[in-house]
């Protein structure tokens, strides 16, 4: 006669205890949020929302909103290139000045200059600054400055990605091999030269990944600015919601996942060929 243990799992109570702390601490953000998605069920929302969804079946398609729809998409994507380009203009620089790697008052000793440190962490403090400030609500702020229009969300996105990119460009360098660029400084060579041709090759690869990605999602921050008057796609798009016309909606998803398969593509291309 063959007996069967039933063995009992040892972590099951912590597990459980898990469970239960994460109901505990997430009902409170439920109530407070007001968060009801009975209310979907809702007769009348049911109503309009099928007749906004039936729409999709069938995109927009017309000549008049097509020439529309690729003026737009252009006028997105010239905005997220032109802020993109901006911000690089300032990430690049704070690049240089908070590398630790590239300290030439740290060779040999390690220590740098008290001067030097003020300078970085000074330059680093105004990177958090930029980037903790979404770029929806630096949009707003030039909306309300310099009026609607694309200036408004060209300026957004270069402050904030001006503080995403120097900071993920500054950690890039960091974590590569630092052999090169120590021996062109040691040898006299400027700070510059050093990044060129010491750090940046080793790094080219990941750098130029995450900058197409950045610019990925500068196109669809770029959407998102257009609802608070930043121009754009999503200017247009707020005004279609606003008509419930699901079909014009539809098809300006149809070319934001063409855009963003489009940008993915051109990061393949990109790091093969630097690869």
């Amino acid at each position: 006669m063959v007996t069967l243990s039933v063995h009992r799992d040892p972590a099951l109570r912590g597990r459980i205890l898990a469970i239960v702390a994460a109901l505990l601490v997430l009902w409170p953000t439920l109530v407070v949020t007001e968060f009801k998605p009975w209310i979907l069920l809702d007769e009348q929302s049911l109503r309009a929302t099928g007749r906004f969804l039936a729409d999709f079946l069938v995109p927009a398609h017309s000549a008049e909103f097509l020439d529309m729809l690729l003026r737009e998409t252009w006028n997105t994507v010239a905005i997220a290139t032109a802020g993109l380009t901006l911000a690089l203009l300032g990430a690049i620089p704070a690049t240089l000045i908070i590398n630790e790697q590239l300290s030439i008052s740290a060779l040999g000793t390690g220590r740098m200059r008290p001067a030097a440190r003020a300078v970085r962490q000074a330059v680093r403090w105004l990177l958090v600054l930029l980037r903790s400030v979404p770029e929806l609500v630096w949009a707003l702020l030039f909306v309300r400055i310099i009026g609607l229009g694309p200036t408004a969300g060209v300026l957004a996105i270069a402050l904030t990605y001006c503080g995403m990119l120097g900071k993920v460009y500054a950690e890039i360098l960091e974590s590569s091999d630092a052999h090169a660029s120590d021996t062109l400084l040691a040898n006299g060579s400027g700070r510059l030269s050093a990044l060129l041709y010491g750090a940046l090759p080793e790094a080219a690869s990941e750098l130029m990944s995450y900058t197409v990605y950045r610019w990925e999602c500068a196109i669809r921050g770029s959407v998102v600015m257009g609802f608070v008057g930043a121009g754009g796609l999503g200017q247009r798009m707020d005004e279609s919601m606003k008509m419930l016309a699901g079909s014009e909606v539809a098809a300006m998803l149809l070319v934001f996942v063409a855009l963003v398969a489009l940008a993915d593509q051109f990061s393949k291309v990109l790091r093969r060929r630097l690869g």
